[in-house]
């Protein structure tokens, strides 16, 4: 991974040719800002974020699956009202 500040950014012709996902700083605050990712790995990446994405719902309905299980309406009741 190279790693570059805000500044670089102004060439950023060279930065697009890259074949590494690079890492931009800012210096003055010392802290990451994000990553800048090259065209060359867009399709990689869009991947990676299509599975990451896909991780995140199956994780959420997994913790509304077991809310649920854990507030039965059992038969005959009513429930709250909302539908």
């Amino acid at each position: 991974m190279i790693r570059v500040t805000l500044a670089d950014l102004r060439r950023s012709l060279e930065l697009s040719e890259a074949e590494e996902v690079i890492a931009v700083e800012d210096r003055r605050r010392k802290k990451e800002v994000g990553y800048f990712i090259p065209i060359s790995l867009e399709k990689e990446f869009r991947k990676f974020l299509k599975e990451v994405e896909r991780k995140r719902r199956a994780e959420k309905l997994r913790r509304v699956a077991g809310a649920q299980r854990k507030d039965v309406i059992p038969e005959g009741g009513l429930d709250e009202g909302l539908s």
